[in-house]
């Protein structure tokens, strides 16, 4: 077992935790020692204090501090709705005039002069970014509230990160920008995560993906993918703001954009030329940067945490085990469980040969684990046993296929083909209806092999039969297959016939159907 003391996002060795939190830059304000709830302002939360000392060591320690993370974890969960919140702000066509100029034009250019001196960023006033800014300023005062609240918690891993790869450290505004914070985040196209990989670039800078597993959504793994693909960027374009723009549209979009303005390589010359998205991800991101920095002058403060970090620990898992038998065993609720551990997909941790995945928890219930691990694998293997339906197969990103959806295709159909749920190629694609397009590219993870072509010579297209069926003579008891059809909507269209039956009635050997083609409905041949 391998242990190691956790705050969100930064490792540090056992017993030097307190230490490396003095270290975090933050507000302190002075508490009376003998004083045992910090009433935090605009919050009905009572969050108990923790006394600051080098090591928790008693039980009651342990119950203090899992009370303070409790209130605090479910405080950031509340959190994960924003993202489809900040997400319309991508999207959105444009910023009319039509918010009130609470901050005169001329403050704005002062603060956007201040603030561009002291960042490589190019921010200087424009009155789309103005219009940004006020727009925020009267309609996501509350985002911009949640969002410093929770940005105690991850800023400090997001700025060692970018530190270790010399990138200015207001780069960290990008993941509100990118996932309002919200490590489980997921786009309409499959970005995934705090910092809103897509598989291929994730893959690229080594982030695993498995049917069991995303690291895209583990806040250490995808922060340091995103220092590495950011400073890439950078090495690419030589400045920040194209950077950020590679970053959101990929630096083909860029490139074609500098191609179409003459030459221009200053983001704001080039932005007609570039994808809607795009063009607002920028100010959005300088936006973002300004009401930060500027908060206090608008009145708007988060809740200020005495620590931002938890009393947790990990441990590395050696048997499958899911979340439910963790949280049976361990007395801890499957929601902290998750957003503990949010690059389990399935909530299930799964063993694989070669690899190692750890579990965090809570220092109130890492002691009921160690001192009971035996016995929480023996009771997992028992409860996968009981289970009817069998557990997802371990599937790997490399063997992933990328399918071109043909006419007559839905997803109910493509689904059956490969093995897979409807609701699973939803969730890998970033679907949000069973619209499908003729000619679109679905990512989709097997269950059933699909290079079944390779094993004989060429399979017919055509449906084959073992012998010749004899049709009944009753038209009713006869489907004539239709453009589109399949066996398992001809099964939808004739209550109690399956699919099973269909095959059987007309030997069939395959699934493949050809228009004209006529099947019995019954087990009879008059």
């Amino acid at each position: 077992m391998i242990r190691k003391r956790i705050f969100w996002g930064i490792v540090a060795p056992l017993g030097i935790l307190t230490a490396t939190a003095q270290e975090t830059p933050q507000k302190a304000t002075e508490q009376d020692s003998t004083q045992t709830t910090t009433v935090l302002n605009d919050t009905p939360l009572n969050i108990p204090a923790i006394a600051k000392k080098q090591e928790l060591t008693t039980t009651e320690e342990f119950e203090q501090a899992y009370v303070y993370d409790s209130l605090w974890l479910k405080e950031l969960r509340d959190n994960h709705k924003f993202y489809d919140e900040m997400y319309a702000e991508v999207v959105r066509i444009n910023y009319d005039s039509i918010f009130a100029a609470d901050l005169p034009t001329d403050t704005l250019k002062a603060r956007l002069q201040r603030l561009n001196a002291k960042t490589p960023f190019n921010v200087e006033y424009n009155p789309y970014l103005e219009q940004v800014i006020q727009s925020f300023l009267k309609r996501k005062r509350g985002l911009i509230h949640r969002m410093i609240t929770a940005s105690q918690f991850y800023f400090p891993l997001f700025e060692q990160e970018l530190d270790i790869h010399n990138i200015p450290l207001e780069m960290k505004y990008l993941a509100i920008v990118e996932s309002a914070l919200n490590p489980t985040a997921k786009s309409r196209v499959g970005a995934t995560g705090l910092w809103q990989f897509m598989f291929g670039t994730g893959k690229m800078y080594g982030l695993d993906v498995s049917s069991y597993v995303d690291e895209r959504s583990d806040p250490i793994a995808s922060t340091q993918a995103a220092g590495k693909y950011l400073s890439k960027l950078y090495s690419i374009f030589n400045d920040w703001d194209l950077a950020l723009a590679a970053y959101n549209s990929g630096p083909g979009n860029v490139n074609k954009a500098i191609r179409r303005s003459g030459g221009h390589t200053n983001y704001w010359n080039i932005r007609p030329f570039l994808p809607r998205e795009t063009a607002n991800y920028v100010p959005l991101f300088l936006a973002t940067m300004y009401m930060f920095e500027y908060a206090d002058e608008h009145g708007i403060v988060g809740l200020k945490a005495d620590r931002p970090y938890f009393e947790t620990d990990t441990v590395h898992v050696k048997n499958m085990i899911g979340f439910e038998h963790i949280s049976k065993l361990v007395k801890i609720s499957e929601e902290e469980l998750k957003f503990l551990n949010p690059s389990y997909k399935l909530d299930i941790i799964p063993k694989v040969d070669g690899k190692t995945y750890p579990l965090r928890l809570p220092l109130k219930h890492i002691g009921a684990f160690v001192s009971n691990e035996d016995s929480i694998y023996s009771y997992a293997k028992s409860e996968f046993e009981k289970k009817e339906k069998t557990l997802p197969e371990l599937v790997t990103s490399t063997d992933r296929v990328r399918y071109k959806v043909r006419s007559g295709d839905y997803l109910g159909k493509i689904a059956e083909r490969f093995g897979v749920g409807v609701s699973q190629i939803k969730r890998w694609n970033g679907l949000r209806n069973n619209n499908l397009k003729v000619g679109q590219r679905l990512v989709i993870y097997p269950r059933k092999p699909v290079a079944v072509a390779t094993t004989t010579s060429k399979k017919s297209t055509t449906p084959t039969t073992t012998k010749p069926i004899k049709l009944p003579s009753d038209p009713s008891k006869i489907h004539v297959v239709q453009s589109g059809d399949s066996l398992w909507t001809i099964s939808r269209q004739y209550p109690g016939i399956t699919i099973d039956n269909l095959r059987k009635w007309n030997g069939l050997s395959n699934n493949n159907l050809k228009p004209g083609t006529k099947l019995k409905l019954c087990n009879c041949s008059s």
